[in-house]
Parts: structure tokens; C-alpha cells; sequence
């Protein structure tokens, strides 16, 4: 008999998950939304954010994408380790992560993943939605969160109430986007914020202080049919630091 899949096969969570492409889109949505958040202090506990933020929210990333490409026994135990890392960390610190900032984490992962989908393919059903909803959810549960959503329509509201209630522009999210903009390089930094624009609510984008519509939107055609004629590794060679192309390479591995 089969291994059972954390995520089956024929799932829109392992098409979205299983691209560079939308995997991109959600880092940088990601990285916007872990600066700003107001437990941001956390990642910056250790002292490793600063030192290399690009490194640990990508791996932050690619750990939940390998969640989703694992057999169900794998993906557990991946988390169970998540939850051991924190725990670590909680003791080290003499205090526990408050229950929303992983809440935030878990709802910022949802709505990424139907965002970058839907600019760099194509609208999703309803149904598709609450297929990512409900994957990332078995995920909180698996952590055991507190406080979850049991429904899709309520997840839309905490999510709303999440992005007012716990983000906001500190000093902290200054000093990660100057960590940013010394790790990118002018230009690459420049490309994070337009793709930022794209894909952010509107609300952090006002934190942010950026502008509504991303000077990328009219290249977004451009770069789908660079796809169909295999162009698009070149882009993403050009415009990738050259330490993390290895790493983007393998996100298109669908494999468990």
C-alpha cells in the first residue's frame, strides 16, 4: 500500500507550492509582513535574522513547502521539530510566543499562496481556496495553535482583524529592510519592493509607505510567455542573488 501524502497529489496547494515562480511572490510577501509584524522581535532573538534575513525567511519558506510535498509521517515529524525549534527558543527567552504571532505566520501562508497563484496564473474557485485553507489549518492544528479558524469565511476575518491589530512600522522593521537592501543590492532591493506592491493588502502596503500599483504589473504577461518559451530560468538567473539560485532550482522539483 502507498504512503499517504500530507497533501494530495492532484491538490492546488502542491501546484502552487511545486513553482519557483508563486513561491517567490509569497517570500516576498513574507518578508514584508515579518518586518512589520509587532512580534518581530522574536526572530530577531537569536540574532540570526540580521545576520542573513534572507536565508532564514527563505528557509522559513521552503520549510513549509517541504511540509507540503511530504508523506503524511514526514510532515508531521517536520513539525514536530518546528515546534521543538520554538520551544528551545521560548525556554532560552523565559517566555512563550504569544498564540497570534503563530496564528499570523499560519494566515500569512494561506493568503500568500492564493495571491501569487491567482497573479501569475489564473483566478482560483472558491473550493480551491478552501483547499489551502484547509491544508494550512491541519498545519496549526498539528502545531497546536490556539484560537483557529474552523471556517474559511472566519479566516477572512481574523485575517482582516490580524493585519490591523498586529503589524505596524518600528524599529525593527526599518533595520530589516535596511538588512534587506545590504543583502539584495540596489537593484534586486528595488525589485522586492515593486513585487511587495503587487502582492501585499492594501494595509501593509500604508505601513510600508508604498505606492498602490507596482511598476511590474505591466511585465507580468511578459514573464508568462518568457515560461512557455523556457526564458524564464534566464530572468530569474539575472535577478536572483547568486547564493540562493541553487535553492530556487530546487523549489521546482515537485517531488515528495
Amino acid at each position: 500500500m502507498d504512503k499517504e501524502y500530507f497533501v494530495k497529489k492532484d491538490s492546488i496547494v502542491r501546484e502552487i507550492w511545486g513553482k519557483s515562480d508563486t513561491i517567490l511572490l509569497i517570500f516576498a510577501g513574507a518578508s514584508a509582513e515579518f518586518a512589520l509584524n509587532k512580534a518581530v522581535d522574536w526572530l530577531y532573538f537569536t540574532g540570526k535574522l540580521p545576520e542573513d534575513p534572507l536565508g532564514r525567511l527563505f528557509s522559513k519558506v521552503s520549510y513549509a513547502r517541504e511540509i507540503v510535498f511530504s508523506y503524511r509521517n514526514s510532515a508531521i515529524k517536520a513539525i514536530e521539530r518546528m515546534n521543538h525549534i520554538h520551544s528551545s527558543v521560548e525556554n532560552e527567552r523565559g517566555k512563550d510566543i504569544p498564540d497570534w504571532a503563530y496564528r499570523d505566520v499560519l494566515f500569512m501562508l494561506i493568503d500568500y499562496s492564493v495571491r501569487s497563484y491567482e497573479i501569475l496564473e489564473r483566478k482560483l474557485k472558491v473550493s480551491e481556496k478552501q483547499e489551502v485553507f484547509n491544508v494550512f489549518s491541519e498545519v496549526g492544528n498539528l502545531m497546536h495553535l490556539k484560537g483557529l479558524p474552523e471556517t474559511y469565511e472566519q479566516y477572512l476575518e481574523m485575517r482582516e482583524l490580524h493585519i490591523r491589530d498586529h503589524l505596524y512600522y518600528g524599529e525593527y522593521s526599518r533595520d530589516l529592510y535596511q538588512q534587506y537592501r545590504k543583502h539584495l543590492g540596489w537593484m534586486r532591493y528595488r525589485l522586492l519592493l515593486e513585487t511587495q506592491i503587487m502582492i501585499v493588502p492594501g494595509l501593509v502596503r500604508q505601513y510600508l509607505g508604498l505606492r498602490r500599483f507596482s511598476m511590474l504589473g505591466p511585465f507580468i504577461k511578459v514573464f508568462k510567455i518568457s515560461r512557455e518559451i523556457k526564458l524564464d530560468r534566464i530572468l530569474k538567473e539575472l535577478i536572483l542573488p547568486a547564493q540562493y539560485k541553487k535553492e530556487i532550482k530546487h523549489l521546482d522539483k515537485v517531488t515528495a
